[in-house]
């Protein structure tokens, strides 16, 4: 039997995400409200900077589990992360742990936290992988598209790897949606949503649903940088 990591330990990351990105930046946060507050849900969240993920942990209303790559585990990172409900995925091969374990936190009801694009790079959503429609479509949970700007528009003075300290950096949530069309009612925002598996999941859908994925997640962040003016 697979470890579904800890919906408590992923609050005490929340907790820790909250105190360092209040303390070193200024969040901007749009669309909380729009997180359904209790059922499954994923988070896919675009990917231009380190402190993304972090991000969205300290200013969504719900604890996230995040699937990380397992290169981030390193040392002292490695218990830390795990104790605070991180998700160690290889993604160089299928890693049928971190896949059982991830849909474990969707069976129990809680928030996965997904980067579709696979690597960070321009953050554009331009080209995603198909995990994040698998999971959708497994689970049937709803999908909320996340912006995440600013994080990567220049580097700080003082540490190169970070956004200048008490800059802003605008998140942006978007409407749940279905990764297959029809599927569900995850467009009213509401709760109690519960992971089923009943969507199919031949090669043929799931390519369609990533299609569908990749057009509301651009069309999301589209919508998040006339919002914020990015």
């Amino acid at each position: 039997m697979t470890d579904v990591p800890s919906m408590r330990g992923a609050e005490v990351g929340r907790r820790i995400g909250v105190g360092l990105m209040y303390g070193l930046f200024k969040p901007r946060v749009l669309g909380s409200w729009r997180v359904p507050a209790s059922g499954p849900v994923i988070f896919a969240v675009n990917h231009s900077h380190n402190i993304d993920g972090p991000m969205v942990m300290g200013v969504a209303p719900r604890p996230t589990h995040f699937l990380i790559k397992k290169e981030a585990f390193v040392g002292p990172l490695d218990p830390f992360l795990t104790g605070i409900g991180q998700l160690k995925v290889d993604r160089h091969s299928t890693d049928r742990t971190a896949i059982a374990r991830a849909l474990g936190v969707l069976e129990q009801g809680g928030v996965l936290g997904i980067f579709p694009e696979g690597t960070r790079g321009e953050g554009d959503f331009a080209s995603i992988r198909a995990g994040l429609a698998y999971f959708a479509v497994r689970s049937g949970a709803p999908i909320v598209p996340v912006a995440v700007l600013g994080s990567s528009d220049r580097p700080g003075r003082l540490t190169k790897a970070l956004p200048p300290l008490r800059s802003r950096v605008d998140v942006v949530f978007g409407d749940p949606f279905d990764a297959v069309e029809g599927a569900g009612s995850s467009d009213t925002g509401g709760g109690g949503r519960r992971a089923g598996g009943s969507g199919r999941r031949t090669r043929k859908a799931l390519d369609e649903a990533t299609a569908r994925i990749q057009k509301q997640l651009t069309a999301h962040l589209e919508n998040a940088r006339r919002l914020t003016g990015r």
